[in-house]
This record gives C-alpha cells, structure tokens and sequence, in this order.
C-alpha cells in the first residue's frame, strides 16, 4: 500500500461526552475531536436570549498566555449583554474553552472571535489553513462536516462537487465543542478537515466562538 494510501485510510473523526476526547487531536490521522456536550442551562439560556435581542456581535481578541496554565482576562467580553442573566456563567465557560485550548496545544497566543450571524459565513465546503482550530455553537445551527471521502477534495471550489445526499453531510450540535485540524498542522497537510458553515432558516442566528492558535 502506498503511503498516501495508508495516510488516507487512517485520517478519522473523534467523538465523545467527555472533553478528555478532546486530547485526541493530538494523535496522528485524527482531523476532528469533538467533545459532544449538553450546555448548563443557564448558558443555553444566556446564549438564546442573545440572539432574541436582535442585536449584532462580532468581537475579535488576540489573548497573549505566557505562563503555563494562565487564564485569560475576558473582562468585557461581550459587554453589551453583561447585564442578562447567566452572562458571568457565559463568560465563565469561554475562559475555561481558552484555558484547555491553551494547555492541550501549548499555546501562547490564542486568537478569539465571538459572533452573532444571520447567514453562512463560509457557505461551501472548504478546509481551513490554520494548525488546529475550536469551534464552539452556543446558540443555533452547528457547523456541517464531511468524513473523509465524501467529497473529492480537489473540487472544494466546485459547487456542482459538493455531496447531495443529506446523510453524508453530518453537524454539530449546539455546545459541541470541536477541535477541527487544517492544512498547517505538520503531518496533516493535504487533510484539513472539510465543513462549512450552515445557511440559517429565515429569520434564525447562531452564536459562534472560534479559537485559533497563533503562537
């Protein structure tokens, strides 16, 4: 068998109710951990009553962690709803995500984003160009993902190659908590998870927080 052959044979996914699952990211032919996890109920809460508000949300943190085991100061996080109910227990868990996101991959610097969105920020299938990236649903429509060999990966740009049949197209959940490995990974190039984003229904939004590795 070739080694390409034998690389393609053992890419796989992860997934598990407890976030130890997570630490699988870290194995060689694993692009996709995912921690599949029920969100307090005051979090679910928060996160819901968020998006009812109709309000816009679109921040962007750079998070320097020096020392190991440091935890970020998140201070102002999503300021414009501190004032609802369940908010520090929001903010709680987002610095808790960076904390173990830091520690797993030995990070440094962590690159955030919290948004509220109303349509598909990535709409095709694609594979992103980046170590290893978090991505986290609290409120609405998870990202959508492919197992390897679903989609012929040289026609990611095509959208007459993407899969139509439903069953091949799997989701997240709201309050998986998912590590999804890209093209930068050393080893995985050439195996970057495939998802996109999902295309509300009329009138839905999502809540999404990303996490990325930057040193």
């Amino acid at each position: 068998m070739s080694g390409l052959c034998l690389k393609r044979a053992q890419v796989r996914q992860v997934q598990g109710d407890t976030p130890g699952v997570l630490t699988q990211i870290l194995d060689d032919g694993v692009n996709l951990a995912v921690w599949q996890r029920q969100l307090p109920l005051h979090i679910s809460d928060f996160a819901a009553i968020m998006l009812s508000m109709d309000q816009s949300l679109a921040e962007s943190w750079v998070l320097d962690l020096p020392e190991e085991d440091s935890q970020p100061e998140l201070n102002g996080l999503a300021a414009g709803f501190n004032d609802l109910h369940g908010y520090e227990g929001f903010v709680a868990d987002v610095t808790w995500l960076v904390g173990a996101f830091a520690c797993l991959l030995g990070a440094q610097r962590v690159g955030l984003r919290l948004r509220i969105l109303d349509k598909a920020m990535c709409p095709r299938f694609h594979v992103d160009h980046v170590p290893v990236r978090l991505v986290t649903t609290y409120a609405g429509p998870g990202s959508q993902w492919l197992a390897e060999d679903a989609m012929v990966r040289q026609c990611l740009a095509r959208p007459e190659a993407e899969p139509r049949d439903p069953r091949l197209i799997q989701q997240f959940r709201s309050g998986d908590v998912a590590l999804l490995k890209g093209e930068k990974w050393q080893g995985n190039e050439g195996f970057g998870l495939i998802h996109r984003s999902p295309e509300p229904a009329p009138g839905e939004r999502r809540l999404i927080l990303t996490l990325d590795w930057l040193a």
